[in-house]
């Protein structure tokens, strides 16, 4: 059961969100690779998460991580074709990954169109990953916030936020283009260690002040980790808070 209390760290601006989420993370690696042989990290897309990437591919404190120990995994996925620069994982790649010296196979990629017929065996296959890698307890899941309140593809009054029993799942008819994805349930989130929101901006302030308030139509307001639970979002998103 998660027992973490919910922390609100508030950024001058989104720039500042990510340079500071970046240092958040590093530091946060160098403490979990001290007791630990492993790191999982889940990383997310969108503005202010890739951005928080690239802050980390600058700074000086990467160096002294053992990439080869880091495991790093995605929250949700598009389901289009391998390539397509809707792909939260070439976001990532071109921001971070490609300037690591990580293994490829510490690298675990949502399928592509292309590569699988449906996105419901995409989803198959990571459950498939994840049973594999022993259904790690997520050291740090990052996870951005749309302005309608959604974390992942898991989408207010959609099929996919109350959906429990599976790690990964498919989403269709996402009200966010393109319409299908892959996504963690809000279940397999709940496992992780931290939960860190990351989230910039006026146009997020309402939802970002009722997830914090509890309206649970909301499924940022349900994510939380079992020993952190962080938003780290700009003034702006903070206005209303």
């Amino acid at each position: 059961m998660s027992t973490s209390t919910t922390r609100v760290v508030v950024h001058p601006d989104a720039t500042a969100v990510a340079e500071a989420t970046a240092a958040r993370l590093l530091v946060t690696l160098v403490d979990t690779l001290s007791v630990r042989d492993v790191a999982h990290v889940v990383v997310t897309g969108g503005t202010v998460g890739i951005a928080t990437l690239a802050a980390v591919a600058r700074s000086p404190l990467a160096a002294t991580i053992d990439w080869t120990s880091v495991h790093v995994w995605w929250g949700d996925e598009r389901f289009v074709a391998a390539g397509d620069p809707d792909r939260n994982e070439g976001q990532a790649q071109q921001a971070l990954l490609g300037s690591l010296p990580l293994p490829e196979e510490n690298i675990h990629r949502m399928g592509a169109a292309g590569s699988f017929a449906t996105a419901e065996e995409a989803a198959a296959d990571y459950v498939a990953q994840i049973t594999a890698a022993g259904t790690p307890a997520w050291d740090v899941l990052m996870l951005g916030m749309g302005p309608d309140g959604h974390v992942a593809s898991l989408f207010p009054g959609h099929a996919g936020y109350a959906a429990r029993g599976a790690e990964s799942i498919a989403v269709h008819d996402s009200p966010k283009p393109p319409p299908t994805r892959v996504s963690l349930t809000l279940e397999s989130i709940r496992r992780a260690r931290r939960v860190w929101v990351v989230a910039a901006g006026a146009g997020k302030a309402d939802v970002v002040a009722r997830s914090l308030h509890g309206d649970l139509e909301l499924p940022a307001a349900a994510v939380r980790g079992t020993q952190e639970t962080l938003w780290l979002i700009d003034a702006e998103a903070a206005a209303r808070v």
